[in-house]
């Protein structure tokens, strides 16, 4: 198991902290959830809180692209320990020699939850969509790779590449869509968003936005119906209110801060989860801003942030320092490229560049004020608690940042000038995050790239990285990318963050998986939800 299991402990307060934070108030324990379920239904019910939902349930939109849909399955899918294993195909991938064929034997009598027997043609009709140009999903250049897909026949599938991209496997864990169904209807806007047929282990029977998503299992999933029935995610976003509908009982389960998650350290009747990841938060540090456009100010930042403080201050201990995407335990990190917080040396930098102090102690440079909006999340703690560590460190080199909280609606047209509190990671594959954050092509492409970064070297080794089966060859790319970061940073990276949830101790099954930014549906410790088993008494 990668991740660890914490019952109460100073650890345990760190984690949970990290995730939410809010004070905790009641004492833990009572809860009603303990016993028979939330709300005091069945063994076979579980409720869980969650602080954020998907805007679109279609996997040719991108929902479910890292695993664990529930609602879908993946031609392979990943073990507690984060290795590929067989789904919906029988057996791990044929692959060529060259690393451009990819062969699929697909597993027989599977069906759809309606009843619709599922086929290679559906695979085929998955990635087509998805690789088609009038489709919306942000994330198809992660397939870029694929120069085919075709059915031999029914039961097998085979992948051709424009190039051996190694990490292909990785990417088949995308969930697989009906072509009976999704094939008729609209691809961006069609009833299959949001009213989704799949293979999974579970069926989604409502979604009330904002507030839940409802699943029952699916009796006829090839796995075996699961034996937690009926599950539901409640979308909760304060985090203290998550806290207290957890500690009320209506909550089997939740993600929650390590200050809240320390309320229920004492509670014999819940366990904490921490799960380590590679979810970073970060600074964007725009190009097309007159104060962060200037290589001076980026690097300044960068080593006037004090990266540790905010690890034992903000996340209690339950993270790392953040360096770039790629967390320092990782064997793709660079050795080398840790930022040591220095102030004089920030200070230095923006002297010899020419950003002089004012008599209020804020420097400016040809008439322009070193001074730049940061924006966070509303009712994002963690965020938040970032944003202004980040602010107060930045003054004392002489840069007003002035913090200010938004949702994306207010945020997301602002990302080209202003820069955002962001998050990301994937743990896959190193290409999976490098790739979107980086390459130039993507600049301002959503949230892909929001600094705008564009550096020709460190395109060429994106490519190179992405472009190579040899393991050697794409350790030096990745290598090259990460100290073109240290010299010229497009984003500040301040923390890698653990993730916390606290849950009813009364079912077998529950663990955790090295986790990506994106934790909820599919993360958690409800991530094989569909394999728990209640305790025998």
């Amino acid at each position: 198991m990668t991740a660890r299991t914490v019952r109460g402990a100073a650890r345990a307060t760190v984690a949970a902290a990290l995730i939410t934070g809010v004070a905790a108030c009641s004492t833990p324990g009572a809860g009603a959830g303990a016993g028979a379920g939330a709300g005091g239904a069945g063994a076979d019910t579980v409720v869980v809180g969650i602080a954020t939902e998907p805007e679109s349930l279609s996997p040719l939109l991108g929902y479910g692209k890292d695993g664990n849909s529930k609602i879908f399955d993946g031609l392979l899918t990943h073990d507690a320990d984060m290795k590929l294993k067989p789904a919906l195909a029988e057996a791990l991938p044929e692959v060529s020699a060259d690393g451009r064929t990819y062969s699929f034997a697909l597993r027989r009598g599977v069906k759809f939850s309606d009843g619709a027997p599922f086929s290679a043609k559906d695979v085929v009709f998955t990635y087509r969509t998805i690789l088609d140009a009038g489709t919306n999903n942000a994330s198809k250049t992660e397939l870029d790779a694929i120069e085919a897909v075709e059915a031999k026949d029914e039961n097998t599938v085979v992948f051709t590449l424009k190039y051996p991209y190694a990490p292909f496997a990785e990417r088949t864990v995308l969930p697989i869509a009906p072509e009976h169904i999704a094939g008729g209807q609209d691809v961006n806007s069609g009833d299959f968003t949001t009213r989704p047929v799949g293979t999974g282990p579970y069926v989604l029977v409502g979604w009330s936005k904002g507030e839940k998503l409802s699943f029952k299992a699916n009796p006829g999933y090839w796995g075996g119906e699961p034996a937690v029935r009926k599950f539901t995610m409640a979308v909760i976003k304060d985090d203290d209110v998550r806290a207290t509908r957890l500690r009320s009982g209506e909550l089997d389960g939740a993600v929650l801060p390590p200050n809240l998650a320390a309320g229920f350290a004492k509670d014999t009747t819940r366990r904490t989860y921490a799960a380590k990841t590679f979810d970073y938060r970060n600074v964007t540090l725009p190009t097309h801003h007159k104060v962060t456009g200037d290589l001076a100010v980026r690097q300044a930042l960068d080593i006037a942030v004090d990266r540790t403080a905010m690890v034992d201050k903000l996340l209690e201990g339950a993270g790392r320092p953040a360096f770039g995407p790629v967390p320092t335990d990782s064997q793709w990190f660079t050795a080398g490229t840790e930022r040591r917080h220095d102030l004089d040396r920030a200070r230095t930098i923006l002297d010899d560049a020419g950003w002089k102090a004012g008599e209020d102690g804020i420097r400016a440079k040809d008439g322009v004020r070193a001074s730049f909006p940061l924006w966070y999340t509303s009712g994002d703690k963690i965020r938040q608690d970032h944003a202004l560590a980040f602010a107060s460190d930045a003054r004392k080199a002489g840069i007003e940042v002035k913090a200010e909280a938004g949702t994306w609606e207010v945020i997301e047209p602002r990302m080209k000038t202003e820069a955002v509190l962001a998050g990301g990671g994937s743990p896959a594959d190193p290409d999976f995050d490098q790739y979107l954050l980086l390459t130039s092509s993507l600049g301002g492409d959503g949230f892909n790239n929001m600094a705008r970064y564009d550096d020709p070297a460190v395109d060429a080794a994106l490519a190179e990285g992405r472009r190579s089966a040899d393991p050697a060859v794409r350790k030096a790319a990745y290598d090259t990318v990460q100290r073109r970061l240290a010299q010229n940073p497009g984003y500040v990276f301040l923390t890698h963050i653990d993730h916390l949830y606290v849950v009813n101790d009364r079912w077998d099954g529950p663990g955790t998986q090295v986790e990506p930014h994106d934790h909820g549906l599919g993360a958690g410790p409800w991530w094989n939800v569909e394999n728990w088993k209640p305790k025998q008494k």
